[in-house]
């Protein structure tokens, strides 16, 4: 999933009580200039990829980091509200917050790495506050017009991810999968369903229903019926953000990457399963192989860059550098939004099937929700178990929830990196297994426009893995090994 600015006073999303630090683990470094490891042929196009990648970060208002592990809070906040900012507080130090009823107050102050106490004397300027530390349990922080005693509202952390944490749910929809020799039309007919959708690799078949009762009584005979393996929800995931113009870039398109023959033992592909693709100009179309449309025709923008080719290029970026701008490797896009807002989790599966069953040896997931799938996550089960590397942007809200496919065990789950620390916006929590550069440029009708979020960084980290099966030859493991010796993160927990 892809943003660019920063988290906003007022919009649903704060960082947790626990957002953490990035540490080392033995062999395990932390996205710090300086720390990596690793094969020493490659440091040098490491060292230029982040460069490349870390060149042009994008500034963002109103936004507040709070470094829980370092007590330093950096905010630019013009005309934001007192509440909205008391929930974010709340939110990312786990205070018990209370506020005099009635009390209202528009924030504005810019600062950087301040202590908290000094913070909030500039945050809440001419309105009192205390913050009383408790032993064995949070601290608490009144803040009021009149006296501490006043100060009886409590004032609730606010939502982490702005959404329901089981996800947007489509309703009127069913995954079923069948066991072998069943028929889906038939079952179908009988539930008053129509099949919008399937993978009949997997026996797999989304189905419709009229409405909520009519998809409920079918979940249950569907349950009961012998010829069924499994009943599973549908959960939209949203089109990423399109990339935004960056005035007075002057890093260079990546036209210096040339196609090369594959080796004896084949071509190495990238599976990108994402938005539709464009013309990325600039010598870079012999890299993409026929695109695998599974939504229905794309209507794109022709004057501005979709998500899906802002992943390739980022992609052919960190592979340049890894290969010295020569390379076999090919990517395979496929659309699994067409022309809408949104798609599903069935239709991401069916995009994971189908880079899978096309070559794919890596598969970059930019793209993902709080919808937890179990037909999802038994795909990737399967497609994981053939020595395929999925990898995934671990979400652009800063939280510790888990964000899906990315948290997936079988997924390699990438949060972003800015200059050495883990990003304000990004995803901190415990299945995040890699850091990288969220910030990277690319260039559409021969003009430069920025991307930034973990879905950059994703893409970055599938440039790399690419490349250095390419440079290299060695195995799917091995090259999971180098990943996570430059680029594993661990996330302690605040204190």
């Amino acid at each position: 999933m892809t943003i660019f600015i920063q988290w906003c006073l007022g919009a649903k999303s704060a960082v947790p009580r626990n957002a953490g630090r990035i540490a080392s683990n033995g062999a395990t470094r932390g996205a710090v200039p300086g720390a990596w490891g690793g094969a020493p042929q490659f440091l040098a196009a490491l060292w230029l990829t982040v460069v490349l990648f870390m060149a042009f970060p994008v500034q963002a208002a109103n936004s507040l980091n709070w470094e829980t592990n370092r007590n330093r809070v950096s905010a630019d906040i013009k005309a934001g509200k007192l509440l909205p900012l008391l929930e974010q507080v709340a939110s990312i130090t786990g205070w018990h917050v209370f506020l005099e009823p009635d009390t209202t107050a528009t924030i504005s102050a810019k600062f950087d790495r301040l202590p908290p106490g000094e913070a909030l004397h500039l945050l809440l300027r001419d309105l009192n506050f205390a913050l009383v530390p408790v032993t064995n349990a949070s601290s608490k922080l009144f803040v009021f017009r009149s006296n501490m005693q006043n100060a009886t509202q409590s004032v609730r952390p606010a939502n982490p991810s702005g959404a329901d944490s089981k996800g947007k749910l489509i309703p009127n929809e069913l995954i079923v999968r069948l066991k072998p020799g069943a028929k889906i039309d038939e079952l179908a007919k009988l539930l008053g369903a129509k099949v919008t959708g399937r993978i009949d690799s997997l026996n797999a078949y989304r189905l419709e229903f009229e409405d909520a009762a009519v998809a409920d009584a079918a979940r249950k005979q569907l349950t009961d019926n012998p010829d069924v393996a499994a009943v599973d929800s549908n959960y939209s995931i949203d089109r990423p953000a399109t990339p935004a113009g960056a005035q007075g870039s002057n890093l260079p398109p990546p036209a210096q990457l040339q196609l090369k023959d594959p080796p004896a033992t084949g071509r190495l592909i990238v599976g990108l399963v994402d938005t539709a693709m464009q013309p990325l100009g600039n010598g870079l179309d012999s890299f993409l192989l026929k695109q695998i449309s599974l939504a229905g025709d794309a209507q794109l923008d022709p004057n501005s860059p979709a998500h899906g080719p802002s992943m390739a290029e980022t992609i052919l970026r960190s592979l340049a550098a890894m290969t010295k701008g020569s390379s076999s490797v090919q990517i395979l896009p496929v659309d699994v939004y067409g022309p809408n807002t949104s798609t599903s989790t069935f239709d991401v599966a069916n995009g994971i099937t189908a880079a899978y069953n096309n070559g794919a040896k890596i598969i970059n997931l930019s793209l993902g929700s709080d919808g937890d799938s179990p037909f999802l996550r038994d795909v990737i089960q399967q497609v994981s178990a053939k020595n395929v590397v999925l990898i995934g942007a671990a979400g652009n809200t800063p939280v510790t929830t888990a964000f899906y496919p990315a948290a997936y065990p079988e997924v390699m789950a990438v949060t972003a990196i800015d200059q050495g620390q883990l990003a304000s916006y990004a995803n901190r929590g415990s299945f995040v297994s890699l850091g990288a550069p969220g910030t990277s440029v690319i260039y559409f009708n021969n003009q430069p426009w920025y991307v930034q979020g973990t879905s950059a960084s994703a893409a970055f980290i599938s440039g790399i893995a690419a490349g250095y099966m390419d440079t290299t030859h060695n195995s799917v493991s091995q090259m999971q090994a180098f990943l996570r010796s430059n680029f594993g993160v661990k996330l302690v927990p605040a204190n």
